[in-house]
């Protein structure tokens, strides 16, 4: 017979080819666009500025997942997937920025 929290894990349960769709995307988008050798802060124009507060918002879910999966009150693969929801967001970010050919703000140390 299975428990209460069994039953309430096995409801966070989805494919992990999810995970892996996403990463297809994540590459596919990355491929058109130059390599980052720098932090960039949210910036790039609209689309991209919207798309980098859904990071924010995406990877705070993370932030609060991280103790339910310790806890086992959630499937593993919740965590792995938020991960790489924000990873995709970022990307599509940056890709949103260039095609509307926006500059990306990029995060200088300040000077002492």
């Amino acid at each position: 017979r299975t428990t209460s929290s069994e039953e309430r894990v096995a409801k966070t349960v989805f494919p992990a080819s999810r995970v892996t769709q996403l990463e297809e995307w994540i590459d596919n988008f990355d491929e058109q666009l130059p390599p980052l050798k720098n932090f960039i802060l949210p910036s790039g124009g609209k689309t991209a500025a919207t798309l980098h507060m859904a990071r924010s918002i995406c990877r705070r879910a993370e932030r609060r997942v991280v103790p339910l999966r310790r806890e086992g009150l959630v499937d593993a693969d919740v965590h792995i997937y938020l991960n790489r929801l924000s990873d995709y967001l970022f990307t599509v970010a940056r890709f949103a920025a260039q095609h509307e050919k926006r500059k990306e703000a990029i995060y200088r140390r300040p000077e002492n």
